[in-house]
């Protein structure tokens, strides 16, 4: 079977490269940087997705995924985690539709096995019906999974048919039995109420402002929020706080474009850019970076938000989107070719490199692992758009650990 894989990978990767030249993405036979990578992490996305949505699509998530865990009940959460996570990561490339290159022929199979697995955990008739509401780990991946229909509100959501969307909204509500913490968890709430307030027409703006001014009181300065009124040194102002921040600003902003919804979300912007900046030069000349903090098992997932920001094309002047893509492929090249990063049928093992459970805290379990999914965000850019086109750029550290002449860099705020 895993020869099979092999030459379909194979093959899939030449027909990709063989659509590029032909289309005029490339001026030569041989694709630049830019294509070259985003075959790459288009098959490293596929690679991570595939086992997850293909036994959701199936009715065997339960039956096939393992659960690895140090502490034993994760089975209640960890199936909405993968799916969830997995979701949210995927959707913008999901977005971009099917077409007739043999990228768009693969999109199109994982629009179709993502709205299936959507119908399959959301129907209560399912074998994989998943838990929305019983423990508070059911609301952080309810968030995710609304996250995902954020960002593929056409090519999901648009295509869900009708029982299909009255279960995921009924799936959304049940969740508003459970209380947040008063830290990043305020978020969570506030993602599924914007997904309400998107999809269904109502969404509790009280839980959306509790979340949104919390957080703006709990801003330490230089592009980076406390999680809760404390400071924490970890990457959870990306795994969470700002690209849900972003997404819930920007969905408010799309029904109300009061001046005052305007200033907020420009300032969550603003911030974020920051951040996104402070993550570029976070990244070494090798592709790691600090392991600092909670969830490292999350793995490359801890650049969503300079993935996220990388999407909006939002990225600060000084900072070019091929220096970007260079030094996203390769932290996730890295990463995700360490031995052991994935068990002998393709699911992830907990780790930051290879497989090193120890790191994985009492919350985290396989499901956890697909946050990582986060990272392939600027997939959902086309591969015409400029971050795909031209050779890689050296990002921030590269250059000055090779003695370039580099301005000094200043704190915001």
């Amino acid at each position: 079977m895993n020869a099979i894989k092999v030459v379909i990978t194979a093959l899939f990767l030449v027909s990709l490269n063989l659509s590029i030249v032909k289309s005029g993405y490339a001026q030569t036979t041989e694709p630049d940087d830019g294509q070259r990578e985003r075959t790459y992490l288009v098959q490293s996305l596929i690679r991570v997705a595939d086992p997850v949505l293909t036994a959701l699509s199936q009715h065997q998530l339960r039956k096939l995924m393992p659960v690895e865990a140090r502490v034993d009940g994760r089975q209640n959460f960890t199936y909405l985690e993968a799916f969830g996570r997995l979701f949210a990561g995927i959707a913008p490339w999901l977005e971009l539709g099917a077409d007739d290159t043999p990228e768009g022929k693969l999109r199109k199979k994982y629009i179709d096995l993502t709205i299936q697995a959507l119908h399959n955990a959301t129907d209560p008739k399912s074998a994989d019906f998943m838990n929305f509401n019983k423990g508070g780990q059911a609301l952080v991946d309810a968030a995710f999974l609304a996250q995902g229909l954020l960002r593929s509100p056409k090519q999901i959501w648009g295509q869900l048919d009708a029982q299909t969307k009255v279960n995921i909204i009924a799936a959304l509500k049940s969740t508003r039995v459970l209380s947040p913490g008063y830290n990043n968890w305020l978020l969570f709430s506030a993602e599924v109420e914007a997904a309400l307030l998107k999809f269904d027409g109502y969404g509790d703006r009280m839980r959306m402002d509790y979340a949104i001014k919390s957080h703006m009181n709990w801003y330490k300065g230089d592009g980076t929020y406390g999680d809760g009124p404390n400071f924490h040194w970890d990457y959870y102002n990306s795994f969470v706080i700002q690209p849900m921040l972003l997404d819930v600003t920007r969905t408010i902003l799309e029904i109300d474009h009061s001046d005052g919804a305007k200033k907020v979300y420009n300032s969550v912007l603003q911030r974020s850019k920051r951040y996104a900046t402070i993550q570029e030069r976070m990244i070494s000349p090798e592709g790691t970076y600090p392991p600092i903090g909670r969830s490292l098992a999350y793995r490359f997932g801890a650049f969503q938000l300079l993935s996220q920001v990388a999407l909006m094309k939002a990225l600060p002047d000084e900072i070019q989107p091929q220096q970007v893509r260079a030094a996203l492929y390769t932290v996730i090249k890295r990463q995700l070719e360490a031995p052991g990063t994935f068990d002998a049928n393709g699911w992830l093992q907990i780790g930051l490199y290879g497989h090193q459970p120890d790191i994985g805290e009492g919350y985290i379990s396989t499901g956890s692992l697909y946050l990582c999914s986060e990272a392939f965000l600027v997939l959902g850019l086309p591969p015409m758009d400029r971050f795909w086109t031209g050779d890689d750029v050296d990002w921030t550290a590269k250059k000055i650990w090779q003695g370039e002449n580099f301005p000094a860099d200043h704190a915001e705020d």
